[in-house]
């Protein structure tokens, strides 16, 4: 395909426009331009970081997706309600691939789509019983499950749903947990706000419920925090650790399950994947349990063998004997895919 010149570039975005009802037109017109990297000045560039409006779906998502898409939604026993319209719990429902070991709808539910399903009556006369038959409905449905997830969308905050009084009574009457999480789309302009808010529900209704139970620890314990297994990739995360010779207690949060996320605190060192969407937590089991934590990347063999060693670092010399061990078992593999694809690849350009 030949390059569009700009005139042609500005014809086309006209073209898009046009299907637009007026005032959308105008709005969207905001997010369009042509690609000229001679202007430098943000005022003539696209606008893009702006909150996300009530019942528009974006491709940045907002504070639902990320509470509910990365940081809950892949909590595999435990059932993640989309409180509010069926719009966006459908469109979060599977829409990653975190993968996990189970039987989808009765030890586990991560591709399912529990939600309210929100009516105009619901806004009117808010929506408050309707979850309380849900999560009664939810019980005796799917009796295997480990706890629930309110996750609000943005109608919950606009008309002042008290979820957390309902989960309360809900909690109490199953004896199960319930959590509610105040994440409607509209808090954040990114996923962001998501994860931290998801991060501060975990700390507040989650994280202690073992404080003081017993625990059979080693000097191994580790638990892998913000890797959601999209693919698969946290298993291969955890092969490597446990060959080096550490003992995986959790991981956050994909394949994970709701007693591993509590058994964190008792873990010696949390290994940190996605910092943007884990840190808080991490922090605040540093602040409260005297938890170190250390960032590691896991993409590229490079960057694994250095975070194995910084991992080791943290651990006496079975652990650094056993990182050198691991690295030598894959490092003939790795250089044999290089070898494959780095005379088809080298000297060329490539989009990642």
């Amino acid at each position: 395909m030949s390059e569009l010149t700009r005139e042609e570039t500005e014809a086309l975005i006209q073209e898009v426009l046009e299907v637009y009802p007026e005032k959308a037109r105008k709005d969207r017109a905001k997010h369009l331009a042509v690609n000229d990297q001679s202007v430098e000045q943000s005022k003539k560039c696209i606008t893009s970081n702006r909150k996300s409006l009530p019942g528009v779906m974006t491709v940045r998502g907002c504070a639902y997706a990320g509470s509910k898409g990365v940081v809950w939604g892949p909590i595999k026993d435990m059932i993640h309600v989309s409180h509010g319209p069926i719009g966006c719990g459908q469109y979060s429902r599977a829409g990653r691939r975190n993968y996990y070991v189970g039987t989808t709808g009765v030890d586990t539910f991560g591709t399912m789509n529990f939600t309210s399903d929100f009516q105009e009556k619901d806004i009117v006369f808010g929506g408050d019983k309707k979850l309380a038959k849900l999560i009664a409905e939810i019980e005796m449905l799917f009796p295997l499950h480990k706890g629930i997830s309110v996750q609000s969308e943005c109608p919950i905050g606009l008309i002042g749903d008290d979820i957390e009084a309902v989960a309360k009574k809900g909690a109490k009457e199953m004896d199960k947990p319930i959590v509610p999480v105040r994440c409607e789309g509209f808090r954040g302009v990114s996923q962001s706000l998501g994860h931290h808010i998801a991060n501060d529900s975990i700390r507040d209704w989650v994280l202690d419920k073992r404080d003081g139970q017993a625990f059979e620890a080693t000097p191994y314990d580790v638990s892998i925090i913000g890797d959601y297994n999209i693919g698969g990739d946290a298993w291969a995360s955890r092969i490597l650790l446990e060959e080096m010779g550490l003992r995986v207690v959790s991981q956050w949060s994909g394949d994970g399950t709701l007693a591993e996320i509590e058994k964190t605190p008792k873990v010696k060192l949390n290994l940190l994947h996605c910092y943007r969407s884990m840190n808080y937590i991490s922090r605040h089991m540093e602040e409260k349990y005297g938890i170190p934590w250390l960032e590691y990347n896991f993409f590229g063999p490079t960057k694994i063998a250095e975070s194995l060693r910084a991992i080791a670092a943290q651990f006496d010399d079975h652990i650094k004997e056993g990182a050198e061990r691991v690295i030598a078992k894959y490092q003939p593999m790795m250089e044999a895919v290089i070898a494959k694809y780095k005379p088809r690849l080298q000297g060329k350009t490539v989009m990642l």
